[in-house]
């Protein structure tokens, strides 16, 4: 009864203040984000690896969800559903451990949502991907995550461009809005390889349609940066990847594809590396090319120096830094020693020319996901002696204690008067960990968050 009393005597102050119209709160500071820029972090993040076939694992867009269908459809049926385990903290390490400095997480949002148009992520898979952001962050990797190819349904802008538009925005307020208080080891990148048309521009025939197309793309990369950029919390200068067009070499380095406006100026851009396409790309022969089973020829290499160096020249070497978000080739079919030259090969013509090389794998590919470890330890070595990063977790941050202003672990009385007496103005009132009594979340404290953390004292009594 006391104690009630106590909490109730603070209510009352807490109306006084809500009446004084010359209290302010404090804003909300950016204390995880370093004053670095977008290539100083490029280049801090070494190399890179992929979770591929794991979280953008998904239906079509036209399809019936047959993986809800036939599963209880949990956030780990979907994850299993392109050959997967379930993902732990210890695969997770494991890629840290093998030298790999960033990992790349594709994310198919459009897994569990409703489809009643409002287009809401649903909650449990928003939090088994924080939890795998959260396990890449603790190992000492940077994390990127992004929208994916997601079913196809970026493919529906051409023809259905308001409601795409549409379905794209709200993705990204809730993607930012969720992920906003994470550190600057936590990059978002706009989309995958997704954007651009060949139903407005056939790259083969011609140049019809090509300026409607990257205009298009441009746009989507704008409505991505000024989304992030209002979103609040650390999104400010958060980092951003931004697609290039196809996120191909040649289409994203045209003069059309433009880098959209940030005012925080902190981006890089995306392109893929699989060329040439009959060793990357084809494990047999198809009606559009023919596989090849080697690669190392000098014509090989001439063509992938060309490419890295053109990267540099119309990007790095303007101030954007350029991230290759996906490389890499099948094993089948292909020569072992071949598969070890180009991946190496290409990780290093990456790396020399200030690149960040970013390996695709697979489950049942080159990282082992039962082992934690690379399959090829020979291709382990060449890539760790060109970035790797030696393994350095960090210290795993426990959850806040809402209302521990005093930071003691737990949230008492103490903590409700002492905030009171801070938004009196009081001198001796200090908050150590003010973010805490941020209850509704706003990034400021004032009488609303007293009058929630005197609720929630009630409520634990």
């Amino acid at each position: 009864m006391k104690m009630k009393k106590i909490i109730s005597s603070l209510a009352a102050a807490a109306m006084l203040l809500t009446a004084n119209a010359g209290l302010t709160g404090v804003e909300a500071a950016d204390d995880d984000m370093r004053d670095i820029t977008t290539t100083e972090l490029v280049k801090d993040m070494g190399i890179g690896i992929n979770l591929g076939n794991t979280f953008e694992a998904c239906p079509n867009w036209y399809e019936e969800d047959w993986i809800a269908k036939w599963s209880d459809g949990t956030p780990n049926d979907y994850e299993k559903a392109w050959g997967s385990p379930i993902i732990t903290k210890e695969m997770i390490e494991g890629m840290a451990k093998e030298g790999f400095g960033v990992l790349r997480i594709p994310v198919a949002w459009s897994n569990m949502m409703e489809h009643d148009g409002t287009y809401t992520i649903n909650p449990d898979y928003d939090a088994r991907v924080h939890e795998i952001v959260d396990w890449t962050i603790e190992s000492g990797m940077y994390a990127i995550i992004n929208i994916h190819w997601d079913g196809g349904w970026v493919n529906k802008f051409p023809d259905d461009k308001d409601e795409s538009m549409k379905r794209y925005t709200r993705m990204w307020e809730q993607i930012a809005d969720s992920f906003k208080d994470y550190s600057d080891y936590l990059m978002f990148e706009s989309q995958n390889e997704e954007l651009g048309w060949e139903s407005i521009w056939n790259p083969w025939g011609g140049t019809d349609g090509k300026a409607e197309s990257y205009a298009l793309c441009n746009e989507i990369n704008q409505k991505f940066v000024d989304v992030v950029r209002g979103s609040g919390g650390n999104n400010s200068k958060r980092h951003l990847l931004i697609s290039g067009y196809n996120t191909a070499i040649d289409r994203t380095c045209d003069d059309m594809f433009k880098m959209p406006s940030d005012p925080a100026n902190r981006m890089a851009v995306s392109v893929h590396y699989y060329s040439p396409a009959g060793f990357a790309i084809l494990e047999e022969d198809a009606d559009w090319g023919k596989a090849t089973p080697t690669w190392g020829s000098e014509q090989d290499y001439a063509s992938l120096r060309s490419d890295m160096a053109t990267l540099k020249s119309h990007f790095t070497d303007k101030g954007i830094p350029v991230i290759i978000g996906e490389y890499g080739c099948p094993t089948k079919n292909k020569e072992p020693e071949s598969v070890r030259r180009f991946l190496s090969s290409v990780c290093e013509e990456a790396y020399k020319n200030g690149h960040c090389p970013i390996m695709w794998a697979t489950p049942g590919g080159h990282y082992n996901r039962e082992t934690f470890k690379m399959e090829d330890q020979e291709l382990r070595k060449k890539l760790f002696e060109i970035g790797g990063k030696e393994f350095s977790p960090k210290q795993a941050v426990p959850a806040p204690v809402m209302g521990d202003v005093n930071s003691s672990g737990t949230f008492e009385v103490a903590d409700l008067v002492t905030t009171q007496k801070w938004l009196l103005g009081s001198p001796d009132a200090a908050l150590a960990e003010w973010k805490n009594a941020d209850y509704d979340g706003d990034g400021r404290l004032d009488t609303f968050d007293l009058c929630l953390m005197r609720k929630d004292l009630l409520n634990k009594q």
